[in-house]
């Protein structure tokens, strides 16, 4: 049965009508055509689907759309800012961490999510922090100096 789900994405007030156990990565994907959360592997294991809820990193395919109502969502699309890309994103070009960029919004949203949490954090925190993000790429280093760069970018505007 068709219910109406309400939350905030990416600033912005939502309501979808949807199945309830209908999975959050499929809403946000199919209903609401924001596509740079990916489907992975469909069991929270890769990482690809990261979006931030309410200031923490979570897995949208684990989760049913009824799980989120009146919560705060943010996905890759809603971490630019007037068209000016966040520290993260820009540090991931800057240390070539994208390679073929399947896995790059989850592991940016992941590490936006650690980042909160930490905003400093030493190598083997950032490493610690996105081992449950895949890159089949294996762009491991780059993604960790990226992290810690946008780390301090970020401390630079508080």
């Amino acid at each position: 049965m068709k219910q109406s789900i309400s939350f905030t994405l990416n600033g912005k007030p939502v309501t979808v009508e949807v199945e309830g156990n209908e999975s959050l990565l499929t809403v946000i994907r199919e209903y609401l055509d924001k596509t740079g959360t990916k489907f992975g592997c469909g069991l929270g294991d890769c990482g690809a689907c990261t979006v931030v809820i309410n200031n923490e990193a979570l897995r949208s395919c684990m989760l049913a759309v009824e799980d989120v109502v009146n919560k705060t969502i943010l996905t890759i699309e809603g971490l630019e800012e007037n068209g000016n890309l966040h520290p993260l994103q820009k540090a991931f070009v800057e240390k070539d961490a994208l390679q073929c960029g399947f896995c790059t919004p989850g592991m940016i949203m992941n590490a936006y999510g650690l980042l909160l949490k930490n905003p400093t954090p030493t190598r083997n925190e950032v490493i610690n922090g996105m081992e449950e993000n895949l890159c089949r790429c294996g762009s491991y280093n780059r993604i960790v100096e990226a992290i810690q760069l946008a780390g301090i970018e970020m401390n630079k505007n508080f």
